[in-house]
């Protein structure tokens, strides 16, 4: 595991954070008004227990948040990795198993915001290249409003090795193309199913497509090339949290 520290901010990801009994919360730096805010957020609870706590004027903290051009609304911490679990132990003796693999994709905005609408509707995982993937990114943390505490991310040497393995596990693996056979709302889904999606502007590599057993597509409007994938993610995510919830 990695046990290096880093900075992120903002509201949410600072507070997600703090509420996370899993993650290691080293230092908190906050504006008066925020320990306010704070603890009108969680009132029977204190977030601020155990935890080293200074406090700074809002252009004291601009130092942390300028050079990425965001805002940190008071709020900025200096946080540990969390142990994410083995891919394999996993998924093992799990059924019904949605896991998301990004091939390429390296925005820190929109891993972010991904990872938000992953965990909205109850993905169970994403599979990023490992060297790829910007743990430490104040961006992609402030992008996830909090959401990738709660998000299973494996990080992988090999996304080709990984999507052999899973298919020889019975996954089915579902490459997103905007030339796709079936629009994606055609499909069942049922089962251990991989949502593979590509770059922006690339799409997914030719070897690694490859690997996916369907290539479906997002029915838009012809008028319109492409949707960033974070929107894309969060249209497919959407509907299988509907599916799902219409069996149950």
């Amino acid at each position: 595991m990695n046990k290096s520290s880093f900075f992120i901010v903002g509201q949410h990801a600072v507070i997600e954070a703090l509420k996370n009994p899993k993650r290691k919360v080293l230092r908190v730096f906050l504006t008066e008004e925020s320990k306010k805010n704070i603890h009108r957020k969680s009132p029977n609870k204190n977030l601020l227990n155990d935890v080293k706590v200074y406090f700074k004027t809002k252009k004291e903290l601009d130092k942390y948040s300028t050079k990425e051009n965001l805002l940190h609304q008071g709020y900025v911490a200096e946080i540990e990795h969390l142990e994410q679990p083995l891919l394999k132990e996993f998924i093992k003796k799990k059924e019904n198993v949605t896991l998301v693999c990004l091939d390429g994709v390296t925005d820190p905005r929109n891993i972010g915001s991904l990872i938000r609408s992953a965990t909205s509707f109850n993905i169970d995982g994403i599979i990023i290249k490992e060297r790829l993937y910007p743990s430490e990114s104040k961006l992609m943390y402030k992008s996830s409003s909090g959401a990738i505490e709660y998000m299973n991310i494996f990080e992988v040497s090999n996304i080709n090795s990984t999507l052999k393995n899973l298919k020889d596990k019975n996954f089915w693996v579902y490459g997103f193309d905007g030339n796709g056979d079936k629009n994606f709302t055609d499909i069942e889904w049922k089962g251990n199913n991989i949502l593979l999606f590509g770059s922006e502007g690339f799409g997914m590599h030719q070897h690694t497509s490859k690997y996916a057993d369907f290539l479906v597509k997002i029915d838009i409007d012809n008028k319109v090339e492409s949707l960033n994938i974070s929107n894309s993610a969060a249209i497919v995510f959407h509907h299988l949290s509907y599916l799902k919830k219409r069996v149950d």
